[in-house]
């Protein structure tokens, strides 16, 4: 179901399945994003890309600065791919082996 916002006009889109309640259904929504980014950072980072929670939205940022505004969570793997110009796939055996890696050496997940 479309939505549209009562101040600019614009169509809003579904909800994706990833906006969910999921562990952070005690957290405000703010915090809710902030950790949702969190998260998505581990993946993100693979492709040189960061994500950051900022006035009820989402900002994707590359390495060579550029960036785009996300309103919702499940465009910003439509944004990472437009930004680097490839495709970016949490699943990816090498994204999740990198991950992993990481995680083993102490650093995050």
């Amino acid at each position: 179901m479309n939505t549209m916002c009562g101040l600019c006009g614009t169509f809003g889109t579904a909800d994706h399945w990833t906006d969910g309640l999921g562990e952070g259904a005690a957290l405000s929504p703010s915090a809710e994003r902030r950790r949702r980014a969190s998260v998505a950072n581990e993946v993100l980072g693979h492709y040189g890309l960061k994500l950051t929670e900022w006035a009820n939205r989402f900002t994707l940022t590359g390495r060579t600065g550029k960036s785009a505004v996300v309103d919702r969570f499940g465009a910003i793997w439509t944004e990472a791919e437009r930004l680097t110009g490839r495709t970016c796939d949490p699943l990816d055996p090498a994204v999740i082996e990198a991950m992993e890696a990481r995680q083993r050496a102490g650093g995050h997940g």
